[in-house]
């Protein structure tokens, strides 16, 4: 950066010689050069290189990824535009403006796409590293990441969304700006990358586990749904980790929450059934069977399911305690005549 010079130092760098003139002017060029290079991304240094993924294929693509061009500021929206089509959201950038665009920053948060993301009732499944996103890809996964284009003290950053690769060329294959199918050294791609801390997202339906994907991470990404009010999806996503892990407690106990915000009484009982037998210790199944037995009109049942919390304890003792009052509090259901 330059400052203006005043005073008697002004004065005497006027009086400097044409030589010296003329040799900072090609320092100053040499200098800007360097730093358009690398504000354009290309990072001339970087020898790094994808790695050799033991049994993933050498070369993959994405189909049907549409492009949308980047507007200026507008890379968060294009990208998640892309990944939400592709995923069967027909959606187009504008609309995904006012959600995820954000002027102070003049751009779009991480968490502004991912919010956007679960109220169109998609999976917002965050993955990190070369590794990661090479099995996403080959999986026909298309990944948005975050990448600098700039310097850590001048960042430029930028939503693109990785759809290929090629190892044999050294390449990786992206949507990013105005440019569909932009096929990137990998050494350049990954320099940029690393500035975004390798941060990529998976936009997926609740139905499509991630090729990378963790039961923890699957569960909190489902758990994401929820907290949206998407119920339909949030039931489909734990259904869908059930069939991975028959025995997650985590994944009965939100599909016995989100059938239950959907109505689904039945479900939402043998869901939380399930769940008392596979932790019968913990009361918090028990109570939950309690309140969905007694919403049924199975009264004595849910008193049993109820009590049995109760006698189980723990820190949510008092919230067991307040379900076996409320239950005792009601009437029992009227019988109905004996027909002669």
């Amino acid at each position: 950066m330059f400052f203006p010079l005043s005073g008697r130092n002004a004065k005497r760098r006027r009086q400097q010689s044409g030589f010296s003139r003329a040799g900072n002017r090609m320092i100053a060029g040499l200098l800007f050069l360097a730093l358009s290079m690398l504000l354009s991304g290309c990072g001339i240094l970087s020898t790094e290189r994808l790695p050799q993924t033991p049994g993933g294929p050498a070369k993959a693509m994405v189909a049907k990824v549409p492009f949308f061009a980047q507007e200026e500021l507008q890379c968060g929206p294009a990208a998640l535009a892309m990944a939400l089509n592709w995923s069967g959201v027909s959606i187009q950038p504008a609309e995904l403006t006012p959600e995820v665009f954000t002027p102070g920053f003049h751009g779009s948060l991480q968490s502004g796409l991912i919010g956007a993301t679960r109220r169109h009732g998609r999976l917002a499944y965050p993955i990190a590293g070369s590794e990661a996103l090479l099995a996403e890809v080959a999986a026909g996964h298309p990944v948005i990441v975050l990448v600098n284009l700039g310097l850590s003290w001048y960042p430029k950053w930028h939503y693109a969304v990785v759809i290929g690769f090629d190892q044999d060329r050294d390449e990786v294959i992206l949507h990013s700006g105005l440019t569909a199918n932009e096929h990137l050294k990998s050494g350049v791609f990954l320099n940029t990358w690393q500035r975004g801390e390798y941060w990529g997202l998976l936009v997926l339906p609740p139905n499509r586990l991630p090729n990378t994907v963790e039961e923890g991470a699957w569960l909190e990404a489902v758990a994401g749904l929820e907290r949206t009010g998407q119920w339909r999806g949030a039931a489909i996503g734990y259904a869908t980790a059930l069939k991975r892990w028959p025995q997650s407690f985590g994944a009965l106990m939100g599909l016995g929450n989100s059938r239950y915000s959907q109505d689904d009484l039945a479900g939402a009982a043998e869901a939380f059934r399930r769940a008392t037998l596979l932790e019968p210790k913990n009361g918090i199944p028990f109570n939950n069977l309690a309140q969905v037995l007694n919403k049924q009109g199975k009264r004595k049942e849910g008193l049993a399911m109820a009590q049995r919390a109760v006698e189980l304890g723990g820190p949510h003792l008092d919230t067991f305690r307040q379900t076996l009052e409320a239950i005792k509090a009601q009437p029992p259901p009227k019988k109905g005549r004996r027909k002669k």
